[in-house]
């Protein structure tokens, strides 16, 4: 797939960015951090639609394209029901609306775990159908083969460790993880065995600032943090928690506006014009011709 794109600019609401740039890859990513040092922080927010996308792109390096998506667009309770049929779908939209992120998809729970043929199989599906660059999975050292293999079958591999929501059943919540140092030695190993195993990146999420530090100083790769620390290579959000999109967010969520409110407050006034039939005006509806 090449990696520069010309954008139909004929029909705006699908492709209203007018300047397409190179895209990044895997490797421009990867080379962000060398000799145990990265230089400028890595932005990655997540995307589920074409449009999300499209607005997102310009200021990220990666778009994940979350299995938080269960959550965020179906209700589910929780990532564990998230399907590899799903992540498809908004994979490829996600491509379809980008230019210059590298865009990375997350397996959904129970389409890796069991052999890493399984997991061959899962992540070349989702490469396929969506053209994305690379796939993430949760999990540290048992995992580690299942990188490798991936890696040296042409399919570049994020991994996740700390707090990984596709393990919300075994964890028993979604409390911060490394508090004791016992969990806090098995993260660290955890993340050194992905990077030995080819990561180009590894997320962390949820664990305690020290650990987090401590792992990003231990590997090779970037890592890019949620609820981690700022002395990560990178951070994560989810889109719709920094914009304010939901009452309820982890601690780890800073808001950066109140869309809610704004799409409340303006649903409002269309409801309220709708009804006393002010909208549709003069400048919303077609008149005959003389």
């Amino acid at each position: 797939m090449s990696t520069t794109f010309q954008l139909e600019t004929t029909t705006s609401r699908a492709n209203p960015t007018p300047r397409p740039m190179k895209r990044l890859t895997v490797p421009k990513i990867r080379t962000r951090k060398t000799d145990g040092m990265n230089g400028e922080p890595l932005v990655m927010l997540t995307a589920y639609t074409a449009r999300q996308a499209q607005l997102l792109d310009q200021h990220c390096d990666i778009l994940l394209v979350g299995d938080s998506l269960g959550q965020v667009i179906y209700g589910l309770p929780s990532t564990v029901p998230v399907t590899l049929e799903m992540m498809a779908a908004h994979g490829a939209a996600v491509v379809r609306g980008s230019y210059h992120a590298v865009v990375v998809v997350d397996m959904p729970f129970g389409s890796y775990e069991a052999s890493k043929e399984q997991a061959f199989e899962s992540a070349s599906f989702l490469v396929k159908q969506t053209g994305a660059a690379a796939v993430k999975l949760e999990g540290g050292a048992p995992m580690a083969e299942t990188v490798a293999f991936l890696n040296q079958r042409g399919i570049p591999v994020m991994g996740h460790v700390g707090l990984t929501p596709q393990a919300v059943n075994v964890l028993g919540g979604y409390a911060a993880r490394g508090r004791t140092d016992a969990e806090a030695e098995t993260i660290v190993g955890d993340a050194k065995a992905l990077d030995d195993a080819g990561a180009f990146a590894i997320v962390i999420e949820g664990v305690v600032e020290p650990i987090a530090i401590e792992v990003t100083r231990s590997v090779s790769c970037p890592t890019i943090g949620i609820g981690a620390s700022a002395q990560c290579d990178g951070q994560v959000l989810v889109t719709e928690d920094m914009l304010g999109m939901f009452e309820r967010v982890p601690r780890f969520v800073k808001k950066y506006e109140d869309i809610a409110s704004i799409i409340g407050t303006t649903v409002a006034n269309y409801a309220e014009e709708v009804r006393n039939r002010s909208f549709p005006g003069p400048d919303q509806t077609y008149q005959p011709k003389d």
